[in-house]
């Protein structure tokens, strides 16, 4: 059997990088800054999703060789005017602090109606510091009142997508594979991958 390109994700989220892999590990060997020594952190300083995904992307990429894979993400909620967006892991006041996101969230939502929200993601595939695609996801869905569920991360426990009446960390891996923002860009990654030229060397 052939072996498997090798991507690297630009992460050192290991939740992040098992969802990633679920849907591509039959097409790419997947790794990520974990398990390369040396690299370095990178300040997410964009003021959009594209933006910081760019920066992780080629931050690796000019450490390394071959294919890096960079994404960023976050929730917007219509009552909070688009917040907490970019600021999505840092939202409680604590950079990668789930629970003191979520209680921020749940607290600035308090008394308001409108509970619509929706998660985002863009991923920057970039080789040998070459940007090579762009692939976005979406969501739609509401905020609950209160957290349930202990499957996914971040705001999971506290997002019910659109057409179901309980919360992506409910759901379970395998439909969060298919429902999710970062699946869905995941998958028009791999459909890219699959269809073009794009991972042929």
């Amino acid at each position: 059997m052939p072996k498997l390109p090798r991507l690297i994700l630009a992460t050192r989220n290991a939740k992040k990088t098992e969802e990633i892999r679920h849907i591509l590990g039959h097409l790419l060997e997947i790794t990520d800054v974990n398990g390369i020594p040396g690299l370095p952190e990178i300040e997410e300083t964009g003021t959009t999703f594209l933006e910081n995904a760019r920066l992780k992307a080629f931050g690796i990429s000019n450490c390394t060789d071959g294919w890096v894979l960079a994404d960023d993400s976050g929730l917007e909620v219509d009552a909070l005017d688009g917040r907490p967006g970019v600021w999505s892991s840092s939202f409680g006041g604590e950079e990668g602090n789930h629970a003191l996101n979520n209680e921020r969230l749940i607290q600035e939502l308090s008394g308001k109606e409108d509970r619509g929200a929706r998660f985002l993601c863009t991923l920057v595939l970039v080789k040998d510091s070459e940007e090579k695609g762009i692939f976005r996801g979406t969501v739609e869905g509401r905020i609950a009142e209160t957290a349930s569920g202990s499957s996914g991360f971040g705001y999971d426990p506290l997002f019910i997508p659109e057409g179901y009446d309980i919360s992506l960390a409910e759901l379970g891996t395998e439909i969060k594979s298919q429902l999710s923002h970062r699946a869905k860009a995941v998958r028009e990654f791999a459909k890219a991958a699959e269809e073009g030229d794009l991972l042929k060397f």
